[in-house]
């Protein structure tokens, strides 16, 4: 349930932090004093559209936060490890500057303001002062029927169904018109694969072709040239070798060799033989491994041609060749796969439209089941309301065609007097009793709700006397399982809360601030007497505020 909510600078509150508990809590004030304020900060906290006319003037920015306490809401807790984000708390939070640009956070990280939505089905509910208009749509029925039902996720996964018959079936209309054309593509593509397949280019091979063809193609150079250079070193007559022993030998006798000049020239010659020497092994381990191969070079000539031609071909560079050949087989696999086999998908479209008859049929039944047990329990709460002689009927028919939401239209009925045909709600019902006829169906959809908190804004409206006394034992009762939130301007109803928020609106010289407090006893009775009578109370008003909400507080059998 909702636990705290804090508001600075938003509208014309400067700062607000509310604490709030289980139960029925009332909220209360002259009219423009600021309820919807409260409200309205709390749907942005549950992504509504922000603008930059939410920020009060002379801030820089709006800062809105909702704490929720979810421990007794697994669904709550399971959407947000689903996104691992911790789940031992629900704070929601919404920053709107001055400029209309607004951010969210959920538990201290980013979200988008669909999480805040998402989330935020999981945590609250919220019945508009205008939801008795929204009756006079029958998808609103429909919508209620469902929810009352129980069978949301079915009805969702009947439109899932829907839809993806529907696409489907687009596919095999585009795929009838465009035949020839892919027939033609798909021809191409497996001659163009089949030539690829062929040549069987492998990752690298190219390279590796080329650097073979380069060895092979100078092959014989290299050895021809690496004999020779091998001679130079080691030939018998004037070879590297040969001449340095010769001059090594004419100075090593020489005085003075072993020290000076001389010495450092023997050493530099002694050095030059033992490179040469190692020189002249290179060279004859070269020319041993150089092979003259004419054959194998025509092959892989042959094969570089065939690579060089597909690329020109194709357009392509020859190192390209490879993903080309990839590229090709993938779209070919793509057109010969049941994506664009007209069979296959033929069998696909009846294969789901079939599915969705099925799961169709399913929620039909559900949904006339749940019919019966939806209208006794409005026609319970109509009596309840005064509306005892009133008959209360939800209408099942069959659709025409078919549609993400199945086979039926749901069409509530009302006879407000004994012996006359139910009609449709837009063609009997008064104000007054559309009020109360929406009243009865928000409070039967709200008891067999799963969200713990249910927002009611002004839903009395058109409500008075007893009939307002009334209302507040429902709301009431709705309060004492879970967490029930009523913005109203009847005593009857207010008298009847757990607790009681009081909203007023305070104008100074320069500025104008809306204030908001929970009620102590005193304090509710001096609300309650206004409610009733006005700005001047009287001892007799007060009198009766006092017995109005010591009666509504006694428990009732």
């Amino acid at each position: 349930m909702l636990v705290q909510l804090a508001i600075q600078d938003f509208a014309i509150v400067e700062r607000l932090d509310l604490e709030l508990q289980g139960g029925m809590t009332a909220i209360t004030g002259e009219t423009g004093a600021g309820k919807s304020i409260l409200l309205g900060a709390l749907g942005l906290c549950l992504g509504e559209r922000a603008d930059a006319g939410s920020v009060r003037h002379g801030a820089e920015r709006a800062d809105l936060s909702a704490r929720f306490d979810i421990a007794d809401l697994p669904s709550a807790r399971a959407w947000l490890e689903a996104r691992e984000l911790p789940a031992d708390d629900c704070l929601l939070r919404r920053v709107i500057t001055k400029g209309g640009r607004s951010k969210a956070w959920i538990n201290g990280q980013p979200a988008t303001i669909a999480d805040l939505k998402s989330l935020g089905e999981h945590l609250i509910e919220i019945h508009g002062q205008h939801a008795h208009q929204a009756l006079l749509n029958e998808d609103t029925h429909l919508r209620l029927l469902d929810d009352f039902a129980g069978h949301r996720p079915a009805v969702t996964q009947l439109a899932e169904t829907f839809r993806a018959w529907q696409a489907s079936r687009r596919q095999l209309k585009r795929l009838a018109e465009d035949g020839d054309e892919i027939q033609a593509r798909r021809q191409l593509l497996r001659y163009q694969v089949e030539e690829l397949d062929q040549l069987a280019l492998a990752d690298g091979e190219l390279a590796e072709l080329e650097e073979e063809q380069e060895r092979l193609a100078h092959a014989e150079e290299h050895l021809r040239e690496s004999q020779f250079a091998s001679e130079c070193c080691e030939s018998d007559e004037g070879g590297a070798l040969t001449l340095l022993n010769q001059a090594m030998s004419h100075l090593s006798p020489l005085p003075g060799s072993e020290k000076g000049a001389l010495a450092e020239a023997l050493g530099m010659l002694d050095s030059a033989r033992i490179q040469i020497e190692e020189a002249a092994r290179e060279l004859a381990r070269f020319a041993d491994a150089t092979e003259l191969d004419p054959e194998r070079l025509s092959e892989v000539d042959h094969r570089l041609g065939e690579v060089h031609r597909i690329a020109r071909k194709h357009h392509v560079m020859p190192e390209e060749v490879t993903a080309l050949h990839r590229r090709l087989s993938e779209e070919l696999e793509g057109l010969d796969g049941g994506e664009h086999d007209i069979e296959a998908l033929s069998a696909d479209v009846e294969a789901l439209r079939e599915q969705w008859r099925a799961q169709a049929k399913d929620v039909s039944e559900a949904r006339h089941k749940a019919a019966k047990r939806f209208g006794k329990e409005v026609q319970g709460q109509l009596a309840f309301l005064a509306m005892g002689k009133a008959r209360f009927e939800v209408a099942l028919e069959e659709r025409t065609g078919p549609t993400p939401d199945g086979l039926d239209r749901v069409q509530f009925l009302i006879s407000a007097n004994p012996g006359q045909p139910a009609r449709a709600l837009t063609k009997v019902a008064s104000g007054g009793e559309l009020s109360r006829i929406s009243l009865a169906i928000q409070v039967v959809a709200a008891s067999h709700s799963t969200i713990p908190t249910l927002v009611f804004d002004e839903v009395d409206v058109g409500i008075s006397g007893a009939t307002a006394e009334i209302v507040g034992q429902l709301l009431k009762r709705l309060g004492a399982s879970g967490q029930v939130m009523t913005v109203t301007h009847l005593p009857q109803v207010a008298a009847q809360a757990h607790q009681h928020l009081h909203i007023e609106k305070q104008a100074k010289r320069d500025s104008t601030q809306t204030r908001m407090a929970l009620l102590d006893e005193g304090g509710r009775i001096s609300e309650l007497a206004r409610m009733l009578g006005g700005v001047n109370l009287s001892e007799r008003t007060l009198a009766h505020a006092r017995e109005m909400l010591d009666a509504s507080q006694r428990p009732h059998h």
